[in-house]
């Protein structure tokens, strides 16, 4: 057979395979299907805990109903499991991922590695799902403390509880410092943030940050009995549990430091985010997305997340994607004054 001849036939397959693969369904691709879902963390933590309850509920919702498995890839904060996700996972829209949220700063902030180095990823070509969860940071002292009011703690010195420098029980009172001009004095080497709540409770601390959840799952008489001044809320909005409780934002003396705080806010609104590598389908994508948000008011998974101890407070991925963009364009000046807190 004459070459060209042969070339025209199987340029003839090719476009016919071609246009058979762009009819082929999204219910026809996911059937027999299974789903990925690449978590930046180990076994037996909050993130491992979401994304496996995600996981048992949303094939259901996804036409074809693929099954579902979770892969924990743990190191260097998440950033292994991020790299792997932009450059080397399937684009056909059988893995999604679930990265750490200091993964979503470091090309900014660039803590986690030197200069940012280990970056192989832009933020803004992912596909963002959304967070089923957001998780707001409170800092509070105790009401046996000197001090409870941030005018007063301007002239107090309150020692506040901290796991080490970097974790957000040191940078929060840290960013206190910085903005409101207060004198917290932050002790390091506690182990956990139950541990920092005992030794408030025994008076070795007088103040900590920590996260909302934790809090009131571990604590909550401290809310319900008063026994705490919670000073104000990290997050991009008030919490409905501390709906009198103002956020850091409001508190903001300058837009300078409102600049940063909302910096910082995003980082707890989408605590547990879901994305998808560059390059997915759209219409696998709108499938995807479709689930995500049918997973978060199914029956099976409020449940299984009741259980677990986490409320779902979501954020969808248009939303998301928006506060992705504002993080990447946020003014270097402001960067670089918030490194200065974190890293002093």
């Amino acid at each position: 057979m004459p070459f060209k001849r042969l070339s025209r036939m199987l340029a003839l397959i090719f476009a016919c395979l071609s246009q058979a693969a762009l009819a082929e369904s999204v219910e026809e691709f996911y059937r027999g299907k299974t789903v990925t879902i690449l978590i930046g963390g180990s076994v037996g933590v909050s993130y491992d805990f979401v994304g496996r309850a995600m996981a048992a509920h949303m094939g259901k919702h996804i036409p074809g109903n693929p099954s579902f498995i979770v892969e924990n890839m743990p190191g260097a904060t998440g950033l292994i499991m991020t790299n792997t996700l932009y450059n080397r996972s399937k684009r056909d829209g059988t893995v999604i991922g679930m990265p750490n949220t200091n993964v979503i700063f470091e090309p900014t902030l660039k803590l986690l590695s030197r200069e940012g180095g280990a970056v192989q990823f832009d933020l803004e070509k992912f596909i963002w799902l959304g967070t089923p969860v957001q998780e707001p940071q409170v800092m509070m002292v105790s009401r046996n403390a000197p001090a409870i009011t941030l005018d007063q703690m301007k002239n107090t010195r309150i020692i506040f509880g901290s796991s080490g420098v970097g974790a957000d029980n040191y940078t929060l009172p840290q960013v206190a410092n910085r903005i409101w001009g207060v004198k917290n004095e932050i002790v390091l080497g506690y182990k956990s943030p139950t541990d920092i709540f005992l030794a408030l409770e025994r008076g070795e601390v007088q103040g900590v940050s920590a996260a909302l959840s934790t809090l009131l799952i571990n604590r909550s008489e401290w809310i319900r009995d008063d026994k705490v001044a919670v000073l104000m809320q990290f997050g991009a909005e008030r919490a409905r549990e501390l709906p009198d409780t103002p956020t850091a934002i409001e508190l903001a003396p300058d837009a300078q430091s409102r600049e940063m705080l909302q910096f910082i806010a995003a980082k707890f609104a989408l605590a547990r985010p879901f994305v998808l590598p560059p390059g997915t389908p759209p219409d696998r994508v709108r499938a995807l997305r479709e689930a995500y948000e049918a997973t978060l008011k199914d029956p099976g998974f409020l449940a299984d997340a009741k259980r677990i101890g986490f409320e779902v407070t979501p954020i969808d991925g248009d939303r998301m994607t928006q506060m992705i963009h504002a993080i990447q364009t946020t003014p270097p000046q402001t960067i670089e004054r918030l490194r200065a807190i974190i890293n002093p």
